[in-house]
């Protein structure tokens, strides 16, 4: 059964003034929309939303053409960058404001924490908003009432509960607005990027309560947020917005790689190495770094192919006694493994001053599942400093290498070691 609905759905906005310039017009244009429920008929052709381009036109659709669907009890995570269109998808479908062109099909009731406070009166107190916003949910005084204890509990907020909201800090207006969301039985539960705002054991706990929403208690969750690893962790499906439009619809693991791939073109990456290759200490000059004879690129790496030669070149001023250090991450930038064999095997490369050519052929641990991974690497002196690195140099694929019995945490003969025990 399908909880909500997005059919060709649009919203345009107007840079600049809001009205279309006279009273006349103006009421034409209510008059079209709200008394015979067509569409604007001021509404122009106009740019799609790239927010770090100048348009031409005034015009600009936020959302433009958006289509897809959720079931009964589906955690979907809405991801992009910021401007993409994401929290003007939760409006739309909170009913904050209304799509320009065409139209959403929601099942059931919805509880929307958008905004830090969204809802909150600031002169009443604590206790009283929640009846206030219960009440706009449909909800009858003796649901609330029953409801209420669990409420004040799970938000922390007991000592405040009848102070006026507008003393709340704003962390202190998430814990008891997610609470209200949460706890009043909604159908379908919205929420933007407002854990952001909490601390960390509010945040572990909010999402574990959207667990058990939609697992426990089979409602519909929508998830906007910049913290992948959270969306990984409660999502199934993901949506990919981008310019205002839908660019990608599938599994949450599929959704967050494809955002993370697409994130830096491939003209960004080379100009963010180059950046880092002259931005290293003063005395050191870095002319080429390649991984698997390949710059500023991608490496692709299959069952009897596990090793990357690593080359670096350079010149120094002053004698440097040091190493590589190679760290491999998840593509969210969740590290999994780290190389460095010096420090380990305890030798060092003394590098006198003049030229230098540095070569490692490094063989990777079998513990690595298939996937994509990042590369940052690293000249490294242990315990002292990083003379220059590079984060995310390059994007790794592995293909075929899984050994489920490999331990991750023991330090290989390679010099592999598990991040968990490494002090780097």
């Amino acid at each position: 059964m399908k909880a909500i609905e997005f059919n060709h759905v649009g919203k345009q906005y107007r840079l600049g003034l809001v009205s279309t310039g006279t009273f006349k017009n103006d009421l034409s244009r209510w008059w079209a929309m709200n008394v015979l429920g067509k569409e604007d008929p001021f509404l122009k052709i106009g740019d799609t939303n790239i927010r770090s381009t100048k348009g031409e036109s005034e015009f600009v659709w936020a959302l433009k053409d958006i289509n897809f669907s959720v079931e009964q009890g589906d955690v979907v995570g809405i991801i992009g960058k910021n401007g993409a269109g994401k929290s003007t998808l939760l409006k739309l479908l909170s009913r904050v404001t209304a799509p320009t062109v065409g139209e959403i099909n929601v099942c059931g009731r919805i509880a929307s924490l958008l905004e830090v406070g969204t809802g909150f009166h600031p002169e009443m107190t604590g206790r009283e908003n929640i009846y206030m916003n219960g009440a706009i949910m449909g909800m009858t005084k003796a649901e609330i009432t029953r409801k209420l204890d669990e409420i004040v509990d799970f938000s922390g907020c007991e000592r405040y509960i009848d102070t006026p909201v507008k003393r709340y800090s704003s962390g202190m207006k998430v814990r008891l607005g997610f609470a209200v969301a949460a706890h009043l039985e909604p159908e379908i539960l919205v929420v933007d990027e407002v854990l952001a705002v909490g601390d960390a054991e509010f945040q572990k706990k909010a999402i574990g309560k959207m667990q058990d929403v939609s697992k426990g208690e089979g409602r519909t969750v929508l998830f906007v947020s910049h913290n992948m690893a959270a969306v990984r962790s409660l999502c199934q499906k993901g949506v990919v917005l981008r310019d205002g439009m839908t660019n990608f619809i599938g599994t949450v693991d599929d959704a967050v790689n494809h955002y993370l791939a697409s994130s830096t073109t491939q003209a960004e990456k080379q100009k963010l190495m180059t950046d880092y290759i002259t931005n290293c200490k003063s005395f050191l000059k870095i002319d080429e770094i390649q991984i698997n004879n390949t710059p500023y690129n991608s490496t692709s790496l299959t069952q009897g192919q596990e090793v990357l030669d690593v080359l670096i070149k350079g010149k120094t001023q002053e004698p440097m006694k040091c190493d590589i250090k190679l760290i491999i991450k998840k593509l969210d930038e969740t590290p999994v493994a780290c190389f460095i064999e010096g420090r380990y095997k305890g030798v060092l490369c003394d590098v006198p001053p003049g030229v230098f050519t540095f070569e490692r052929h490094i063989r990777l641990p079998k513990y690595l599942a298939n996937g994509d991974y990042l590369i940052d690497l690293f000249l490294h002196e242990p315990r002292r400093q990083d003379f220059f690195g590079v984060p995310n140099c390059q994007t790794l694929h592995i293909e075929g290498f899984y050994d489920q019995y490999a331990s991750p945490i023991t330090l290989s003969e390679d010099g592999f070691i598990g991040l968990e025990s490494a002090n780097i």
